[in-house]
């Protein structure tokens, strides 16, 4: 017999649409034998209850046979030795037709019982299967559901653990059901050759032996005939049977080996660590849907890549879709407020972004890895899985974490904080760039081997050991949350401007050009190629404030300042391009401008980055104008001292004038005889307070008296 083609029980687990567009092809088959097995039932039933009717049944019987080929069975319907055969049964049915004759008992168990047990039981018990594969798979749907909608903030272990029982559960319940179902297909497409072979061959039999016609109607080539065909049928049966213990032996097989498989947390990493060198992956994900303005809904749906495409497909479809072109693209791990292990692929353009979910964190680092490998072209070389792999680790060498973020961020301060602000310094991505700057290449900017700094490191870490000296020191207290001392809470008290944004830092490098506006996209894009390359997901959640002298990167749990940057030494600030929610600000002391050496920070933001640039600007423009306004203040102050002093010089000079006036007229008075008697016979008496103010005139009319 020819072969026969049956469903892999190794792909049950998996449930590929390929795997049900293959189950669906196996069901119709089912329906047509049904269909058909149920008509050849009917005529069987005619030939049995009436002998009168043995004729037009024989016919009739006859007739069908004949039209098998016209049947159009999705499996096994090209089979021309099956066709062969049942065209000469018909023949032989035919000639035989005018024998009316029938045995009522021989018929009933030659020919009616195969066929009614094929019918009752085999059809039955695969419409059986079916209801109950169709309600595992429902159970399983709505226990992956559920699981999937696990919040990660809410995390009630006991409800976590029922969901993960209840999904290995329905997983392992879907499972086997569906390899029962697929064997049972499976020996379908033997059954129904016996079926259809075995009633015909008992009633043939019967006739032989009722109507003793074989010298005349069944020739000894008939009866070769029918040897060869009954040999036929047990070999089939033979066949059947060796399939059905294989496939027995494969489900037990497959029970053990994919038990693990059936719970949805990440295997043990020793075991099954993370295949990065990747080019081709497909899977079960949860794609995000918008349905309005602010409310999205998730759907399952079967990704694969081909090519440089990402596609999708439904359970009920035949082919895929296209989601993105992967070429050129960026892919990185987000943060979801509803779901875990979530994912970002935006196009290379910036128009798309389409966010996925996988099962576990393991299936998410694998998709990133993989659609990073397809982003660089890697799957067009020959050996696409070992050049992905020797570019990862290259990537891996080339990009280090610096040390000490702490020690690079403290060189970068000022001196001192009497600068202006500078409204013009605060650019845009999107201006356009000088002549001289479009013409500066990627590495004059950002050198190739730059360590980049993923996360802020607290001051408290690095200055332990200042702490404990400055703690040794009579009269000085310590600051246990690692903050300045010079920092005094009445710093940004006084300030004009307050305006906190909540900022997730991305990371920092050194630049060598802090006045190019394109520094901080070639930042950002080394910083996000770096972290998908090391599938760095955590980042740090600051608040950052700005203010009229400096900017702040606070805890929001203690409350402690993280950083302080000096509003003079920001060089320039500006947002992405395409994707708004990417900031990032360039750093340099006022006392290091001439040597280039200047730090980039670069940040994501849940608000518009425009925003915050336009805060800092703001804040720059203020911290201008106050200190102008300072400066017209202190001027002032100088002018009014500089009036009050002359003010008091010429009323010094104006008594002197007039104590000079007084002593004159005392000279004057004391050149006449001393006390001459009035005309009354009385003295001239001077007071205390003139003899004071006349000592002077004392000694001038002493002086006057010896000249005399």
């Amino acid at each position: 017999m020819p072969g026969i083609e049956k469903l892999p029980l190794e792909e049950a687990l998996e449930d590929s649409p390929q795997t049900r567009s293959l189950l669906g092809v196996f069901e119709e088959d089912t329906a047509a034998m049904a269909n058909y097995c149920t008509q050849l039932y009917e005529a069987m039933q005619r030939i049995y209850d009436a002998q009168n009717e043995l004729s037009a049944a024989t016919h009739l019987t006859s007739r069908l046979l004949k039209e098998y080929d016209k049947q159009r069975f999705p499996l096994g319907g090209d089979d021309e030795v099956m066709s062969s055969t049942l065209q000469q049964f018909a023949k032989v049915i035919d000639e035989l037709s005018s024998c009316h004759a029938v045995l009522s008992t021989q018929l009933a168990d030659a020919m009616m019982f195969p066929i009614t047990q094929f019918k009752e039981r085999d059809l039955k018990e695969i419409l059986t299967l079916k209801e109950v594969f169709q309600i595992a798979s429902d159970d399983h749907d709505t226990a992956i559901n559920r699981y999937s909608r696990l919040s990660k903030r809410k995390d009630n272990e006991k409800v976590r653990s029922e969901l993960v029982e209840d999904l290995y559960t329905s997983r392992k319940k879907q499972h086997q059901t569906m390899m029962h179902y697929f064997c049972a297909l499976n020996t379908l497409q033997y059954k129904k050759k016996t079926a259809l072979l075995e009633p015909l061959l008992g009633y043939m039999q019967a006739q032989i032996s009722f109507f003793k016609l074989g010298s005349e109607n069944l020739t000894q080539q008939w009866e070769d005939f029918l040897g060869t065909i009954g040999t036929s049928v047990q070999n089939v049966r033979r066949e059947m049977e060796e399939e059905v213990g294989q496939m027995q032996q494969t489900i037990q097989q497959m029970e053990r080996s994919c038990d693990p498989l059936y719970t949805p947390c990440d295997p043990d990493p020793a075991h099954s660590p993370v295949v990065r060198s990747l080019t081709r992956k497909q899977g079960y994900l949860y794609i995000r849907n918008k349905t309005g303005l602010v409310s999205s809904s998730w759907e399952r749906q079967y990704f694969f890549t081909q090519g440089g495409n990402l596609m999708q497909q439904g359970r009920g479809e035949v082919a895929g879709g296209l989601v993105t072109d992967l070429d050129n693209c960026s892919v990185m791990a987000v943060d979801s407020d509803d779901r875990r292990f979530c994912f970002q692929v935006t196009s290379f353009d910036g128009k798309k972004v389409v966010t996925l979910q996988a099962e576990s964190r393991r299936e998410c680092e694998e998709w990133i890895a993989t659609i990073n490998n397809i982003s660089r072209r890697i799957y067009l070389s020959e050996n696409a899985e070992e050049l992905a792999a020797r570019v990862n680790q290259t990537a891996l060498e080339a990009v280090t974490p610096s040390p000490s973020f702490q020690q690079r961020h403290e060189s970068m301060r000022p001196c001192s904080k009497g600068r202006t602000g500078r409204a013009s310094s605060i650019s845009s991505v999107g201006s356009e760039p000088s002549p001289a700057l479009s013409v500066l290449s990627l590495d004059a900017l950002v050198a190739p081997e730059t360590p980049i700094q993923f996360d802020i490191i607290s001051p408290v870490s690095e200055e332990i050991s200042g702490q404990n000296k400055t703690a040794a020191q009579p009269g000085r207290r310590s600051n246990p949350f690692g903050e300045s001392g010079e920092n005094s809470p009445e710093e940004s008290e006084d300030s004009i401007l307050h305006q906190l944004f909540i900022v997730r830092f991305l990371g920092s490098m050194e630049v060598r050009s802090a006045e190019s506006t394109e520094v901080i996209p070639e930042t950002m894009r080394q910083i996000l190629a770096a972290r998908a390359i090391h599938n760095i997901f955590r980042m740090t959640e600051s608040h950052l404030l700005v203010t009229c002298d400096c900017l702040k990167l606070i805890d929001p749990q203690t409350q402690v300042t993280r950083l302080r940057f000096p509003l003079s030494s920001v060089v320039q600030c500006s947002s992405h391009q395409d994707n708004k929610r990417l900031f990032g600000f360039v750093l340099q002391a006022a006392g290091e401008r001439g040597d280039g050496r200047a730090v980039c920070y670069i940040f994501e933001s849940n608000n518009d980055g425009e925003k915050i640039c336009d805060s800092i600007g703001l804040a720059t423009q203020i911290a201008f104008h106050s200190e102008m306004d300072r400066k017209a203040v202190e001027k002032k102050k100088e002018q009014d001292k500089a009036k009050e002093k002359q003010k008091e010089e010429l009323s010094k000079q104006r008594q002197i004038e007039k104590d000079l006036e007084e002593q004159s007229r005392l000279i004057a008075a004391s050149s006449r005889p001393a006390n001459p008697p009035a005309s009354d016979g009385q003295f001239l008496v001077l007071s205390s307070s003139q003899s004071e103010e006349s000592d002077p005139g004392e000694e001038g009319k002493k002086r006057g008296e010896s000249e005399a």
